[in-house]
């Protein structure tokens, strides 16, 4: 069995090191051929030499550089994956480590061979203390990603999806279900999501069989300037215009529409209004609750923009 293992990567030297420092470390199983590909997208940095310093430490081969022009995380992910053969493709960010048991988790899951794809927890590494008013119910921001400690099945009864900075699938069912939206996904200018999204729509659509594993783990870097108010906007904004991109590609999304929008966009943002507005009288206050609310106003704020004034590049 062989995994080829995409990183793309952009501007982070120093956090690409601990990528790769896991990536090498973490104990191969017999009976599996690891191959990582690190997808270099336009960095400025010292990116391209990190990774030659860093062959040594990989089997002769197994570590590969390549870079792509074209900006963008889609573009990224899409090269590597064309620029590899293994039966199995790994995909994780380089802002990210997996676990010593990431390779082993892998092997024994498609040894069964009746899966399709597999997915993962992220389990967060503070750059700094989180704040009180941080919401659990907006993790998603921050790439803290927990589906239980039970293996279950992607299916209509779980509450998650497949996200790709954790996530292997087989080579032929990604050439089933085809390449990553490169109209969606962020970029250097912009916050742009949801090509996860369409991945895991087509993937349910094409019939695929996918498993979310406690054990699949990553470990993500939270920095401290993700960890402030202006951040969880901006991002909550942009993932209301990826929305918008998505919904007008045909892909609409549950619910009755309102010029344009899904009306449970409306009353999200309402009742997010309201308690904003009660909380300015009440002396019993909940950071976490109120900032919650308030991000459901930008929610609706972006996608309306998304979905009638945003042209995405394609």
């Amino acid at each position: 069995m062989k995994l080829d293992v995409v990183v793309p990567t952009y501007n982070r030297e120093e956090l690409l090191e601990r990528t790769l420092r896991s990536l090498a470390r973490a104990r191969v199983p017999a009976g599996l051929e690891v191959r990582v590909t690190i997808v270099d997208n336009n960095s400025k940095d010292r990116t391209k030499q990190v990774v030659e310093e860093w062959s040594a430490q990989f089997k002769e081969g197994s570590l590969r550089y390549m870079f792509e022009g074209r900006q963008g995380r889609s573009h990224a992910l899409n090269a590597g994956i064309a620029a590899t053969d293994g039966d199995l493709v790994g995909m994780i960010d380089d802002d990210e480590e997996i676990d010593s048991d990431w390779y082993s988790c892998v092997h024994s899951v498609f040894s069964a061979g009746d899966i399709d794809f597999i997915g993962g927890p992220y389990v967060p590494r503070w750059g700094a203390e989180p704040p009180a008013w941080l919401p659990a119910d907006y993790n998603g921001v921050i790439g803290w990603v927990d589906g239980g400690d039970k293996v279950a099945a992607y299916d209509e009864s779980f509450s998650g999806m497949l996200m790709g900075g954790n996530a292997v699938l087989t080579r032929a069912t990604l050439q089933t279900v085809g390449p990553y939206s490169t109209s969606l996904g962020r970029t250097d200018k912009h916050l742009l999501s949801c090509e996860d999204e369409d991945m895991y729509r087509r993937l349910r659509a094409a019939g695929a069989r996918g498993l979310y594993r406690p054990d699949l783990i990553i470990y993500h870097y939270i920095p401290a300037e993700r960890l402030t108010k202006r951040y969880y906007r901006r991002w909550c904004f942009w993932h209301g215009v990826s929305l918008g991109v998505f919904d007008g590609k045909d892909q609409r999304l549950p619910g009755i529409y309102l010029a344009g929008v899904p009306r449970w966009f409306y009353g999200r943002a309402a009742r997010g209004l309201l308690c904003k507005v009660r909380d300015t009288f009440s002396t019993k206050k909940d950071p976490a609750r109120s900032f919650s609310d308030e991000l459901a106003i930008w929610d609706l704020a972006g996608f309306f923009y998304g979905k009638h004034f945003f042209k995405p590049a394609r």
